[in-house]
C-alpha cells in the first residue's frame, strides 16, 4: 500500500512544523485518512477526514458552490481546489487535502476518463492542484491517488 518510510517522513515534518491536517476525499473514499491513522501518534497532526462523495456533501460540508459543480463538474481542478480550501478553513487546520476523480471501472468519459484524479493541497499561502491519470483497476487507482497525495504533501512540506 503506502511506503512506511514516506509516512514517517510526513509525520516528522508535520510534527516538527507543528502542523495539522484534514482531508476531504471523494474518489479515495477515506483511504488517505485511513493511511494517516495507521501511524501511531497520528492524532498529533491528523484532525479529521470527510468523505464527500456526493455533490450535496461537497456543497454542505465543504462550501463548494453548486454553480462551480455545474460549470466544471465534480471531477475538476476547480472543485479539487475548493474542497481542499473548504476542509482547511472549516476545520481550522494548517493543511487541507482533497481528492476528486473517476476511480472506475465505470463513470469515465472521453473528456474525463477512468483514472483521472485531481489532488489539491491547501495551505494558508496557496493551494496546489495536480492532475493525474492512473491506469489501474478501481482499487489500484484509489491507492495510486492516495500515494500521489502523500508524495505531494511531502514535497510541499519540504520545499
Amino acid at each position: 500500500m503506502v511506503d512506511g518510510e514516506l509516512l514517517n517522513k510526513i509525520y516528522l515534518e508535520l510534527k516538527s512544523q507543528n502542523l495539522t491536517v484534514a482531508t476531504a476525499e471523494s474518489c479515495t473514499g477515506g483511504l488517505i485518512g485511513h493511511t494517516f491513522t495507521n501511524v501511531s501518534g497520528s492524532s498529533e497532526y491528523f484532525d479529521r477526514g470527510i468523505i464527500s462523495y456526493s455533490n450535496r456533501s461537497k456543497m454542505e460540508l465543504l462550501g463548494v458552490s453548486e454553480s462551480m459543480l455545474k460549470e466544471h463538474g465534480a471531477v475538476s481542478e476547480e472543485v479539487a481546489k475548493a474542497m481542499a480550501d473548504g476542509i482547511r478553513k472549516r476545520s481550522n487546520v494548517a493543511i487541507g487535502i482533497s481528492t476528486t476523480g473517476v476511480a472506475g471501472p465505470t463513470g469515465g468519459t472521453k473528456e474525463k476518463p477512468v483514472g483521472l484524479v485531481y489532488i489539491a493541497i491547501s495551505t494558508e499561502k496557496d493551494t496546489v492542484v495536480k492532475k493525474f491519470i492512473f491506469s489501474g483497476d478501481r482499487l489500484q487507482n484509489k491507492v495510486s491517488a492516495c500515494n500521489a497525495a502523500l508524495n505531494t504533501l511531502l514535497d510541499i512540506l519540504t520545499r
